[in-house]
């Protein structure tokens, strides 16, 4: 029957928004920005498991809102399984406001009065559904409101009746019990009889049982820890885990021994602590990553409190959660005990836990802002028309792509925010440019802070930056530009914008077959991992080949190249399409006035209108687009005896 299943895991219970003041070190009252995360213990684990390798689900319900169309869709980003996750018209979806003051003040509130994800009840629970999974895992929190403890119980039997494990994550919030002031929310221990006897009930049908010392306290009913873990045996044979935090854990698979580091003990590790918030959440996922595939007991406890080390010097819960690349890479090397210093991890974090996937791209280019001003002089028409035209793109775009998620436009903040407004609702990528038009050196079109100007981009606008650099420039010019990609570089990372660069060096030297991969080597050497690139069409296979070697040799997870134009002829552009097919790492272009140039400047002058316009846009866009792929068909094609 295991092998029938198509899910590990399926979490049920809390499913939120959090919103995570982005100021540290000070009260909830005086932080002015948040982060928006989904959240809550369930979701978080279940994005934690789905990181890590299993195959997990979620049941919950979520309001018919905003915030639950994103929790549904970042679900689906992450891959977890969305079909338990069910719409309430009838309620918003929670929101928990959440700081971080100092590493043992982490205020919190809760906003769930008659929320959607407490209204779960029996009816919502799909047999076939529970049945699809090799385990569920209930949230004690839940288990505060009879319908939801009732649909708990429904999962926890039809799961049982099948064969599958039940996991019971003890998740004590005093405050959603009513046991304290609603602004005490990061409260985590009150004693109380009633909720002790409530919890107990679910223990009979549970094969794992994890909590910190205080939730073992409150589920067994005394603050004295060995009396309550024992008190938890006489009730369950379930697997029990004590989270001790940087002591690591301690499991008991039978007995319940006189003294806790007389069970099977799992090594902590010793990190700063920024942030507790999820920790527990992370911990589980690890353990169950290694529990639900009948590892060895200590190599469970292990991935669980590395987990849990690595998101307690993170911001946010389910953002933080490593994937399985990171947690090997934690593993196998030492790390700073301030492990937000650790570099070479938290790019790792970054490059695995990227949305999307793009195996090929072809991207419409019109981020163009001093030609589009130059056409208009050129020709007398009227800049405040530029916008307008501007729009046409998406909509030639999207007549071409149908909705295929591999096509994307190139538009600007300047003339083309309409139409970066309206690719808002559609699945196509989208670039922004953030360069001040020509400039060399650098120059930022923007506020004098960038990461001021990014906080107010989209979190799916890829911000592009084309720079003139040679590696053979004056050391000056070479220098004030490298300040600048670095700069961009780390407002991108603190704003979570994936970043292009774009290099033009024929402008500034000569060019041969090295040129361009020792400017890339450069910016590596530099300590840069742009997400892109995008470089000069190039007919030299030996070029295409350095620039593979030089991105496989220091960031083998790299998105990959696209090709700009340069305002090539059609026909010279298709034929530079040959060489650099011949790489895997090019996945495509990224082209504008050859596509553009002559319906803009017929468009502007008044000789076409919107949909003539549109057309031309398509078909020259469609003629790049069979060349393209006509190209790499070749060069994909198998070999034939």
């Amino acid at each position: 029957m295991a092998a029938e299943r198509q899910l590990d895991l399926i979490t049920i219970g809390r499913s939120c928004i959090d919103l995570y003041g982005e100021q540290i070190g000070g009260r909830l009252e005086d932080m002015t920005s948040f982060a928006k995360y989904i959240g809550g213990s369930p979701t978080n684990t279940a994005v934690g498991a789905s990181r890590l390798g299993l195959r997990s689900g979620l049941l919950t319900r979520v309001g018919a809102d905003h915030f639950g169309r994103f929790i549904r869709e970042q679900l689906a980003r992450e891959g977890v399984a969305t079909n338990g996750v069910l719409e309430d018209p009838s309620r918003l979806t929670a929101l928990v406001f959440l700081g971080i003051r100092d590493p043992d003040t982490f205020p919190l509130i809760f906003y769930r009065e008659n929320c959607a994800d407490m209204a779960l009840e029996g009816a919502d629970v799909d047999e076939a559904f529970i049945r699809s999974s090799g385990a569920v895992l209930i949230n004690g929190t839940h288990l505060s409101r009879d319908n939801v403890f009732e649909a708990c119980l429904r999962a926890c039997t039809i799961a049982r009746a099948n064969g599958a494990r039940v996991v019971f994550d003890i998740d004590y919030r005093p405050v959603l019990w009513g046991l304290t002031r609603k602004d005490m929310g990061e409260n985590r221990f009150v004693a109380d009889a009633g909720v002790t006897a409530r919890l107990q009930q679910v223990l009979p049908l549970c094969d794992l049982i994890v909590g910190t010392e205080e939730e073992v306290h409150i589920l067994g009913g005394t603050t004295d820890t060995i009396a309550a873990l024992r008190a938890i045996r006489e009730k369950s044979d379930a697997l029990l885990v004590c989270k001790r935090g940087p002591l690591g854990c301690v499991a008991f698979p039978v007995q319940v021994p006189d003294r806790l580091e007389q069970g099977v003990v799992g090594r902590g590790f010793s990190v700063e602590v920024f942030n507790v918030l999820g920790a527990g959440d992370a911990f589980m996922a690890g353990f169950l990553r290694g529990w639900l595939r009948d590892e060895p007991l200590e190599q469970s406890c292990s991935y669980a409190n590395a987990c849990g080390a690595i998101v307690v010097s993170r911001h946010g819960c389910s953002p933080a959660m490593p994937t399985w690349d990171e947690l090997q890479q934690f593993l196998a090397s030492a790390h700073p005990h301030r492990l937000r210093d650790d570099l070479a991890l938290e790019q790792t974090h970054w490059a695995t836990t990227r949305v999307g996937d793009w195996p090929h791209l072809t991207v419409l280019a019109m981020d163009h802002r001093s030609q589009f001003e130059a056409l208009c002089e050129q020709t007398g028409a009227d800049p405040a028309l530029i916008p307008n035209f501007k729009a046409l793109a998406l909509k030639a775009v999207d007549r071409l792509a149908g909705g295929d998620s591999g096509f994307g436009l190139l538009l600007d903040g300047r003339f083309g925010m309409r139409g970066l407004e309206a690719a808002a609702d559609h699945p196509y990528w989208i670039g922004r440019p953030i360069e001040l038009p020509g400039s060399c050196p650098l120059e930022f079109e923007s506020s004098p802070d960038v990461a001021t100007e990014l906080s107010t981009w989209p979190a799916n606008h890829v911000v592009k930056c084309l720079v003139f650099y040679h590696p053979d420039d004056p050391a000056d010019l070479r220098e004030r530009q490298e300040r600048q990609l670095l700069r961009l570089h780390d407002a991108a990372r603190q704003t979570r914008h994936e970043l292009l660069v774009e290099i033009i060096a024929s402008r500034n030297g000569a060019v041969d077959d090295a040129t361009v991969a020792r400017a890339m080597q450069r910016m590596y050497d530099l300590g840069m991992r742009p997400d892109w690139w995008k470089l000069e069409p190039n007919d030299s296979a030996n070029a295409w080949r350095n620039i593979e070697a030089v991105i496989a040799a220091n960031d083998p997870r790299c998105r990959g190249v696209v090709l700009l134009g340069l305002s090539a002829p059609e026909d010279e552009l298709i034929a530079s399409f040959q060489a650099a097919a011949s790489v895997p790492v090019v996945k495509g272009f990224a082209v504008g006035r050859t596509i553009f140039a002559d319906a803009a400047e017929r468009w502007l002058t008044g000789q076409i209108d919107d949909e003539a316009a549109i057309e031309d846009l398509a078909r020259r866009f469609s003629v790049l687009v069979d060349a393209w792929r006509a190209a790499k068909a070749n060069h994909e094609a198998p070999l034939t005896a």
